[in-house]
């Protein structure tokens, strides 16, 4: 499996509007593309503009799927000017485990 995490650090007068936008992001993703099988949004508990991607594909042609997508193309052009910084990074899965 394919992990890619993103770190935002989002203007804090846009963070509300912000992870209104990723979650909608991420529900579409979820929803819409066979490859996605988790997307996880947090967000920091003493700061609401700190916001956390976790996100499993099935491969790298399922991220790259994701990307050209027009729901991620929207998001992407609507919040980027809100983003002060953010940090992608790309893991292969070597262990999973869900506790309920």
């Amino acid at each position: 499996m394919y992990v890619v995490t993103v770190d935002f650090q989002v203007a804090s007068a846009h963070a509300a509007r912000f992870l209104g936008e990723v979650v909608t992001n991420a529900e579409c993703s979820l929803r819409n593309e066979a490859g996605c099988h988790r997307f996880d949004v947090a967000v920091d508990k003493s700061d609401r503009a700190h916001v956390f991607l976790y996100e499993l594909y099935a491969d790298e042609d399922a991220f790259q799927h994701h990307l050209a997508t027009d729901h991620f193309k929207a998001f992407d052009a609507k919040v980027s000017r809100w983003v002060m910084s953010k940090k992608v990074c790309v893991f292969t899965l070597a262990s999973s485990s869900l506790v309920a």
